[in-house]
């Protein structure tokens, strides 16, 4: 696991380990670590991902969100059309990156 802080976002990029061991990683350093940053969590190095895997960052994701906070997988070995509504899935980091400019846009604008 790679973690690098960019100003208030950080991007963390899997490499080896399960998703189910990197989620697991997250929850553990939630409120020291990640709580304040947008979090982009990069699955891209990982070969074969499922819907399954995804999901295992559905509670990561929600509360994440809840905190007035963004929160991006970046995968392009998903099926796009194929993954819940309640999490943000992109193909690339640039669309994460965007991702976040937008939602923040729309904090600063109340919605």
């Amino acid at each position: 696991m790679i973690i690098d802080f960019d100003g208030n976002t950080c991007l963390i990029t899997q490499e080896k380990a399960s998703v189910k061991t990197l989620v697991n990683n997250i929850e553990q350093s939630y409120e020291k670590r990640y709580k304040n940053y947008h979090l982009i969590v990069n699955l891209s190095s990982i070969d074969k991902i499922s819907l399954e895997e995804i999901i295992e960052f559905l509670r990561l994701s929600n509360n994440h969100r809840s905190d007035k906070k963004s929160f991006v997988v970046v995968s392009d070995k998903v099926d796009l059309d194929m993954m819940p509504d309640e999490i943000v899935v992109v193909p690339t980091l640039h669309e994460a990156y965007d991702i976040i400019e937008m939602e923040d846009i729309e904090r600063d604008l109340g919605f």
